[in-house]
């Protein structure tokens, strides 16, 4: 079976991102999550370092999808992929936290691709955010 598609949670705290981890880990255990939340001091925010290695634990040869909670963890994300160099890796703009990481979670699992996982999310796509 090929390897699933890997999901990022990028989080301004560590306590929702791992939040919604234990949520998805009530249904499904054997997908690619990592999380990547506060910044490198532990404060609220996001770090583009934390990103970065949060994409090479969750990258298993099957691309990585990103997921946010507000608009400069974004900002980070792009830099993260930027750095990275990495082209099998995606952002879901403008996707609730929560509902979308849990599609995701179960789409991976499924064995959808990083494309299929995306154009599925598309249906819950906030106008702004």
């Amino acid at each position: 079976m090929a390897e699933k598609t890997g999901v990022v949670i990028i989080s301004h705290s560590a306590k929702i991102g791992q939040g919604v981890v234990e949520l998805i880990d009530q249904v499904i255990s054997d997908v690619p999550i990592e999380v990547a939340a506060g910044t490198d001091q532990e404060d609220i925010g996001t770090s583009m370092e934390k990103i970065m290695t949060a994409i090479e634990r969750a990258d298993h040869g099957n691309g990585v999808l990103l997921l946010y909670d507000l608009g400069s963890a974004k900002m980070n994300a792009e830099m993260a992929i930027e750095f990275s160099g990495k082209s099998d890796v995606k952002i879901a703009d403008r996707i609730p936290l929560v509902e979308g990481s849990y599609i995701a979670a179960v789409e991976a699992n499924m064995g959808k691709s990083l494309d299929e996982i995306i154009t599925s999310l598309a249906k819950i796509q906030l106008e702004q955010m």
